[in-house]
């Protein structure tokens, strides 16, 4: 899979953008703030529907234009396929696939899959247990497309439940007979659809595991050993030696851990229990990597997380392309030589880089400048 065509309408800093691309290496080189990230941004865009930088699409609008269209000609196999998201601020975005609309964008996820690392990935080793979940539920989704759905779902009924709760909290005294049958309603909905996002969040973190450990001694050989697990608000409700859980024994786990807690829930008006509030464990060595790892290992931990994601989805039939947004910078020369070997194979590497020099030989490709909002190609 490759991107061979990118265009951009009032995306970020960009007017408009034209980029030809290839398989294999393309690098894009120039200073700081003049607009490498925000085309690798928009690729990624295309494929989470989503920004790694932001939670929100407004910032992704060029300043005074109304909307912001992203379009990518993607290749996958001997396929070829448009794919256009018109990006609508406080209006439903909409979507395109070889310019016949689409009735819901979500339904062309997939179409192109993308890993991309960017320093924001700090945050997946040093950053909030809502960093690490996201990262899993964005895998899930490009391994799984439907899935964007179930978590679509999950997020609603969290939100309806913890309204019934707040509004519970606020009334200061004992709920009546209405309102607990109407929390056991949202307790059923929310353990059918938690429990669905929990059995893949399971068998995701067992799949990613070995690979991230690969990875990891591949980088930082001798660094210790990087291990994976996962930690659910059921807590030893979960039978650890079975893992990973069907769905059809977490519901009702999760339905137990809902009664078990309702107390506790109606006085603070907050859901206690479900995948929202589960964590991805990190360690190095035996040792949390949150708190512990130095600054180089947790960039070495959080570029093997994005290493196995790139394995994992390679797995699945074809390479997703492989965005590295001014990674090598932050890396010793060692480190920087061990990642190029792990990336060249893939079929299309992007990079970006503030001066030539901070890309290793071995991934020298096509080269592009990017300088005053223009992309030109180096001769």
């Amino acid at each position: 899979m490759h991107v061979a065509h990118l265009s951009l309408q009032d995306f970020r800093s960009y007017a408009t953008a034209e980029i030809a691309l290839e398989p294999g290496v393309s690098v894009f080189v120039g200073p700081n703030g003049q607009g490498k990230t925000n085309l690798m941004e928009a690729i990624g865009y295309v494929a989470a529907h989503s920004s790694h930088r932001v939670a929100t699409d407004a910032p992704l609008i060029r300043q005074g234009a109304p909307r912001a269209i992203v379009r990518a000609g993607v290749v996958r196999d001997d396929r070829k396929a448009l794919i256009e998201l018109e990006i609508n601020p406080g209006r439903s975005n909409r979507a395109r696939l070889n310019r016949a609309p689409v009735p819901r964008p979500r339904e062309i996820l997939g179409m192109l899959r993308t890993v991309l690392f960017a320093p924001e990935d700090l945050a997946l080793v040093k950053g909030d247990p809502g960093e690490r979940r996201r990262f899993l539920d964005e895998l899930l989704t490009a391994r799984a497309p439907r899935l964007a759905g179930v978590r679509a779902d999950y997020d609603r009924v969290l939100r309806q439940r913890n309204a019934l709760l707040k509004s519970a909290a606020a009334h200061r005294r004992p709920p009546g007979p209405e309102m607990l049958a109407t929390l056991e309603v949202w307790d059923s909905h929310l353990a059918r659809v938690g429990a669905e996002l929990l059995a893949a969040r399971l068998k995701l973190v067992a799949d990613l595991s070995p690979l991230a450990a690969k990875a990891y001694a591949a980088l930082a050989p001798g660094g210790g050993i990087a291990s994976l697990a996962y930690r659910s608000s059921l807590g030893e409700r979960l039978p650890e030696d079975r893992m990973p859980v069907p769905r059809q024994t977490l519901a009702p786990l999760i339905e137990e851990a809902l009664r078990e807690v309702r107390r506790q829930e109606l006085e603070r008006g907050v859901s206690l229990v479900g995948p929202h509030r589960d964590e991805l464990v990190l360690q190095l060595g035996g040792m949390p990597a949150r708190g512990f790892a130095s600054h180089g290992e947790s960039w070495s931990l959080a570029l093997a997380l994005r290493l196995a994601a790139f394995e994992l989805l390679r797995a699945d039939g074809d390479d997703p392309v492989l965005i590295l947004d001014d990674v090598f910078a932050e890396l010793d020369t060692g480190r920087r030589r061990r990642l190029a070997e792990l990336v060249a194979p893939a079929e299309q590497v992007l990079i970006t880089a503030a001066v030539p020099a901070d890309v290793p030989a071995e991934l020298r490709g096509a080269s592009f400048t990017v300088e005053n909002g223009a992309v030109t190609r180096d001769l």
